[in-house]
């Protein structure tokens, strides 16, 4: 989970680019970075860290010109470094610089293709940078002095055939202007949207529709799935479907939790998708315990709290807030050690007492995947005097790894991997447990969209929309992802900084 945005505008964008950036920074809290273009040099600004303390004033004096992109990034296997921190940039042909949120299942055979067949060399184990060469060679393929539109969504159409996996991603291409472009299955959201200026159309690209919303530019459109949208230098837009046999597959894990409650996905409210899967959660403990003795529902903050309002009124219980948050405390998802998981619940959340004391309670969060957050959330709600606590999720049980993008756990580090509903419950510490449907979640987003007909469930179901991902694939990414392996580089980068500074 990464956030992307690129602008061609009229006058300068390292503000607007910066703006944009802080708006999305839900989206990965580990390195952030941007890179304009001013003619025909690039200024790039990247390193570990928040969006505020990456860019100081000297830095955004720097980043001069009317055209430019930027990221947000957390690691999908680990701690991120400094070294991977995005855009990326290779100087041939052209100059091209890249920002990239996703995954992709073939990078290994990519990466080997890139070295041996496009002779092109690869710095980092990113696929991000994969993704660039990739994009690099084909353009350079075409043999052209300069470029047009068609020889630009060529290239994207290559990109498309020779990789797999979940992908939305924004080049920059110097003197020419930028790219963006999405998978066939449209797995990783990406929009854009214009606004007039006495000067001329300028034209955004982002991972959310928020970003626009924050910046004044009208939102004009999800792109489709195989879709391309090229923004010329002089602000002329172009757009082409570049991948044949397109399946629109959104990752349904972005309306539960990881997109902004004001954004538009998918012409889909990710605020009132939310509202239904609270609708339909209630009528899932209705139906399983119609006699119920809840008193309150309290949400954990934030994803939640649309869930559980509707969820409380239907209930015919109150709806109370029991938890404060320390905001400037990252979300704990992300979070890349179980250790760090474990220490950060306490630091961000806080219990009021009066809102316990003696009640059954009802807690509702946006999933539950290690187990780890919601057994300790629970565990402060009983210190906190509740007399019951129950738990319910707004997602399905997440029994397999997301392969596209999200670091979600290896299925052993998983809680409700091969354990029932009343194993978990157990296991979390909760007197009861109810989960949300698959086919009630999937039908609260579709609501909103009746053209999405499939989604990317692979994290609930096991079943990955895209070729590749084989049971020895999954074994490789485990090696990488289970937390002993983020502990183990984790330590090499310690020891490795610590040997730089002497």
């Amino acid at each position: 989970m990464c956030g992307i945005v690129g602008i061609v505008g009229r006058s300068s964008v390292n503000q607007s680019l910066y703006d944009a950036l802080t708006v999305l920074q839900h989206r990965g809290q580990d390195a952030a970075g941007i890179t304009t273009c001013d003619g025909n040099k690039l200024y790039l600004r990247k390193a570990m860290g928040l969006v505020r303390d990456v860019f100081e004033e000297r830095h955004m004096l720097r980043l001069r010109g009317n055209m430019g992109i930027g990221h947000v990034r957390y690691p999908t296997a680990g701690r991120a470094s400094s070294a991977e921190a995005q855009p990326f940039y290779v100087n041939a042909p052209y100059g091209i610089t890249l920002a990239h949120n996703g995954n992709l299942v073939n990078a290994e055979a990519l990466s080997e293709e890139v070295f041996r067949d496009d002779l092109r060399h690869v710095n980092t184990e990113s696929d991000s940078e994969i993704l660039l060469n990739v994009l690099a060679h084909e353009l350079h393929k075409l043999g052209k002095m300069s470029l047009d539109a068609d020889d630009v969504f060529e290239a994207v159409a290559q990109v498309h055939k020779r990789c797999n996996g979940g992908y939305a991603a924004i080049a920059m291409i110097v003197g020419y202007g930028i790219v963006a472009f999405r998978d066939p299955f449209g797995i990783r959201p990406v929009c854009f949207g214009r606004r007039e200026t006495a000067d001329g159309p300028e034209f955004m690209v982002a991972s959310e529709s928020v970003a626009l919303d924050a910046l004044d530019f009208e939102l004009v459109r999800d792109l489709e799935p195989g879709e391309a949208i090229y923004i010329e230098a002089d602000g002329r837009l172009h757009t082409r479907r570049c991948a044949v046999d397109a399946i629109y597959s959104p990752c349904i894990f972005e309306f539960v939790y990881l997109a902004r409650p004001d954004s538009i996905m998918d012409d889909v409210s990710i605020y009132k998708a939310r509202l239904r899967m609270g609708e339909r959660l209630a009528e899932r403990v209705l139906a399983q315990w119609p006699d119920h003795d809840i008193d309150v529902v309290i949400p954990i903050p934030e994803t939640s709290r649309h869930v559980a309002l509707p969820l409380a009124t239907r209930l015919g219980v109150k709806y109370r807030e029991g938890f404060v948050k320390n905001r400037y405390i990252g979300r704990t998802f992300i979070m890349p050690g179980q250790k760090e998981r474990r220490r950060s619940v306490r630091q961000k959340l806080n219990a009021i007492g009066l809102e316990f004391d003696g009640k059954n309670v009802l807690l509702v969060d946006d999933s539950i995947v290690r187990g780890t957050t919601s057994e300790q959330i629970i565990q402060m709600a009983r210190d906190a005097g509740a007399r019951r606590v129950y738990f319910a999720s707004a997602a399905p049980p997440v029994r397999y790894q997301n392969v596209y993008g999200i670091d979600m756990p290896v299925v052993g580090e998983l809680v409700a991997h091969n354990r029932t509903e009343d194993d978990v419950a157990r296991a979390i510490g909760a007197d009861r447990l109810f989960y949300q449907t698959l086919p009630d979640l999937v039908d609260a987003v579709r609501y909103g969209n009746p053209r999405l007909q499939q989604f990317d469930t692979s994290c609930f179901t096991g079943e990955y929309v895209t070729p590749g991902v084989s049971v020895e694939y999954l074994d490789r990414v485990a090696m990488r992802r289970n937390d002993g392996a983020k502990a183990s580089r984790r330590h090499d980068e310690s020891l490795f900084e610590t040997q730089g500074a002497d």
